[in-house]
């Protein structure tokens, strides 16, 4: 890809609802969209639960954004990221966004931001992230998976290893499953995975690293019921029940 291709994109950081542990793999997912040539961080940093976000700015190129608690119970934080995501967004010159928060106060944004048909990456613990923002965003990710899978081993491996994660229940089956149900299958009920992960990602809060995997593949030769066939460069998949 060359430099007139890439992408203009945005990064916004809820400093005070997420972990700067968080930024080196979600800078790693957001180089699918594009070039993060905009990333900031909002809250107040005068507060000693923030105070590690002081080496991080620094070492991503992160411009810090200080915003005083001006009023106790109130956040300013929200308001500020809600008001430059919008200047950015009239100004014509961002393609997409990155939101890291686990609040829903975000979901608006998220929404309005898509309806100018700008792609949305929202980034948040899955546990305490409303399903309003996940369903928002074009699409969400679990931000404890991704620094989970930046460990030394990954994440993937030591769930092929021990069957699994725990993470995987009927739900991701039955989306998996009716994604390949709905993809053109062969005479032998084989259909490309790239199709099935397409149809299966029409749904922001699916996407294989939430599961510990970085590849669709990998979380797909891991679960029972699919079977996973390569033919030539190119991977297929068939539900076995």
């Amino acid at each position: 890809m060359s430099d007139k291709e890439l992408k203009n994109i945005a990064l916004l950081i809820d400093a005070d609802n997420t972990s700067p542990r968080g930024i080196d793999p979600v800078l790693t997912v957001m180089a699918e969209l594009g070039q993060v040539n905009i990333k900031r961080a909002y809250g107040n940093f005068a507060k000693n639960n923030l105070a590690k976000w002081d080496k991080i700015t620094h070492k991503f190129g992160i411009r810090p954004q200080q915003q005083f608690d001006l009023t106790a119970g109130k956040n300013a934080t929200d308001m500020a990221m809600t008001i430059d995501a919008i200047d950015l967004l009239y100004q014509g010159k961002v393609d997409g966004f990155g939101i890291m928060s686990s609040d829903s106060d975000f979901t608006p944004l998220a929404t309005r931001l898509r309806q100018d048909g700008l792609i949305v990456y929202g980034f948040g613990s899955k546990n305490k992230t409303p399903d309003a923002f996940k369903s928002a965003c074009t699409r969400f990710i679990d931000i404890d998976a991704l620094i989970a899978g930046a460990d030394e081993e990954p994440a993937a491996e030591k769930s092929k290893r021990s069957g699994g994660n725990g993470q995987i229940d009927e739900e991701l089956v039955e989306l998996l499953g009716t994604a390949w149900k709905a993809a053109k299958r062969d005479d032998e009920g084989y259909a490309q995975m790239g199709e099935v992960g397409s149809l299966a990602g029409n749904r922001s809060s699916f996407d294989v690293r939430n599961y510990g995997f970085k590849r669709l593949s990998d979380l797909l030769e891991s679960m029972d019921q699919f079977k996973v066939e390569r033919r030539d460069n190119t991977l297929y998949v068939k539900r076995l029940r």
